[in-house]
């Protein structure tokens, strides 16, 4: 049997959060939740998720600033992550910090899970 797949889901808004925890149950994977960014990189290194969504502005701990700092640890060079942003100018940030991909909000919910089931 194969391990269940992970998804981490990091916004300051609770709504998104909840929403694409609720999405993502049809994708028969384990998705986890932190609206609060000082928590989140503890939580990822723990849970070692295949998928890392995170919001881009998000008080005290940036969404690029989180994603540098996944990427700075070896073990997690391969974790997928997707950046969500209301900023039109946030793919630039995001890619440029090391992020996959880029989803400018709001998002469609189809194209979201389409990414994340790609990238599982």
């Amino acid at each position: 049997m194969m391990d269940q797949k992970k998804i981490f889901v990091c916004d300051d808004d609770s709504g998104i959060a909840d929403m694409l925890e609720m999405v993502f149950e049809i994708l028969d994977s384990e998705t986890v939740t932190e609206t609060n960014s000082i928590h989140a990189y503890e939580k990822i290194l723990h849970l070692k998720p295949d998928v890392v969504i995170v919001d881009l502005w998000m008080p005290v701990v940036t969404g690029d600033q989180l994603i540098r700092k996944i990427r700075k640890n070896e073990d997690m060079k391969e974790t997928f992550i997707l950046c969500i942003s209301a900023s039109r100018d946030g793919k630039d940030i995001a890619l440029e910090a090391g992020a996959n991909t880029f989803l400018p909000k709001p998002f469609d919910l189809d194209e979201i899970l389409a990414i994340v089931e790609k990238a599982l």
